[in-house]
């Protein structure tokens, strides 16, 4: 029977990817399979989403247009020789699994095969994800579009080169983290002025999201904002010196090319 997607591994971001894709009327769940090693896992994804669920991926696989892998990386050699050969010649292979190139997909599925490495973060969960996506030569520029629409379905999505993956993790697979220590840092000082600490959480977590959407809804560069707000004398040019003194921006940075020199090494 054919089918539009399969979908292998029902994990956290498997399922943000498919509950995404379904919510946004891309692809009716009817057309749609998912499998996991855990019958629990593809049972609760698929009775969530009135779609076929399996613990078989070559079943899973068998004359689906489009295959999106979603398994840890340490387990993606496993599954994907297990269905290479079921993988239909034409369908579209999608791997989200950090750290594994296109040439080393190509060496599991077959250089010939069209496929497309994408990066996830996990603000997909919510709707707010943002992936980046890298096709191999043999994917066409409309279906590589497609991925792109499919995945813009919990978020945002562009088309990067392999070589900036290391960015990729640096800005956006990582930095995830990077923003909750300093969502905590903000909370912490709150809650040293005396707010309380659930207070403080909401009051910091609201603003990192506020600043974040006003500047993809409005193009404004962050500078022209931190100016924007800095008034002359005022409270928060004072906190944006002390930011600078304490060597801030320059941590970030060093984080952020410390993951991406991870990622490089792994």
């Amino acid at each position: 029977m054919h089918k539009e997607l399969a979908l292998i591994g029902c994990g956290n971001m498997g399922s943000a990817i498919v509950k995404g894709i379904v919510g946004a009327g891309l692809i009716d769940a009817c057309d749609i399979v998912v499998s996991d090693v855990s019958e629990a896992a593809s049972s609760r994804l698929a009775g969530e989403l009135g779609c076929a669920g399996t613990c078989d991926n070559v079943e899973a696989v068998r004359d689906a247009a489009m295959v999106i892998i979603a398994v840890k990386p340490q387990y993606l050699d496993d599954v994907v020789r297990g269905l290479a050969d079921t993988v239909a010649p034409d369908a579209l292979v999608v791997s989200i699994a950090a750290g594994v190139t296109l040439a080393r997909l190509e060496g599991l599925l077959g250089s010939e095969r069209k496929i497309v490495r994408v990066m996830p973060n996990l603000p997909a969960m919510v709707l707010a994800g943002m992936s980046s996506l890298t096709p191999n030569a043999q994917v066409s520029a409309e279906e590589c579009a497609r991925v792109q629409e499919l995945f813009e379905s919990f978020g945002r999505a562009e088309v990067v080169p392999e070589h900036l993956i290391d960015a990729v993790i640096a800005a956006s697979g990582s930095s995830p983290a990077y923003v909750c220590v300093f969502i905590e840092a903000l909370a912490d000082a709150a809650v040293a002025e005396g707010m309380p600490r659930a207070q403080a959480y909401t009051f910091a977590e609201q603003a990192v999201l506020g600043t974040a959407k006003y500047l993809l809804e409005t193009g404004v560069h962050p500078a022209v904002l931190k100016d924007m707000v800095s008034s002359p004398a005022g409270t928060t040019i004072e906190a944006v010196s002390a930011l600078e003194s304490g060597g801030f921006r320059a941590a970030v940075i060093d984080a952020a090319r410390a993951a991406a020199a991870k990622n490089r090494a792994m």
